[in-house]
């Protein structure tokens, strides 16, 4: 019972990473000279989960969060719209800055639902492959290898969908890049927590 508590607790931060990536992510902001959304920081979080509840509770129950991701995120995107197209009230004003906010938003979730399907099952699948390769040790490689790799493609897919368009495309690659330089270099600082996590998952 205890476990199972602990896997709710794992799924709802695995939700609550994805659903507040979309919304920072339609803030962009200057690293080194270089546009990143804000939301690079939140959707690591998404990785370091799934690293955990792979090692603890297998494959099978990781990819059964990866899919309550990615309905969490999808009927998000939809009552944003739907909050979006409701008239306002003849008193409210702020229709205009609510727009600016969220208008972006279901282009970069559509973007995210993507690029979210394409690396979190490839996360998935090189973490247990790397867990049957080293039957069981060696979890640092696994937690970054199966992270790195697939927030490679993870950070290429979603930065096109989502800004295309709406910049140059040399800076389109270049702050695809920083991103998932950005999300690599967090992957190797996350290691000691997902130890941690594991430990604690696996208690009780």
């Amino acid at each position: 019972m205890l476990r199972e508590r602990k896997l709710n607790f794992l799924n709802v931060l695995f939700v609550t990473s994805i659903m507040a990536s979309s919304i920072m992510a339609t803030k962009l902001f200057s690293l080194f000279g270089v546009a990143m959304p804000a939301g690079v920081i939140a959707f690591p979080i998404t990785f370091l989960v799934t690293d955990v509840v792979n090692e603890v509770w297998g494959k099978n129950e990781a990819n059964n969060t990866v899919k309550l991701g990615f309905i969490a995120n999808l009927m998000f995107a939809l009552l944003i719209s739907l909050a979006r197209i409701l008239p306002p009230f003849e008193f409210w004003e702020l229709q205009p800055e609510f727009e600016a906010l969220l208008g972006s938003v279901p282009r970069i979730t559509l973007a995210g639902l993507i690029s979210y399907v394409i690396s979190q099952t490839l996360d998935v699948h090189i973490f247990h492959k790397l867990k049957v390769k080293h039957d069981g040790k060696r979890l640092w490689i696994r937690n970054n290898v199966s992270t790195i790799t697939s927030q490679l493609i993870d950070s290429f897919t979603f930065i096109f969908i989502a800004f295309y368009g709406t910049m140059p495309l040399p800076e389109l690659i270049k702050m695809a890049f920083m991103q998932w330089l950005v999300k690599a270099v967090l992957a190797l600082l996350d290691t000691p927590f997902c130890y941690a996590m594991v430990r604690w998952s696996k208690e009780g």
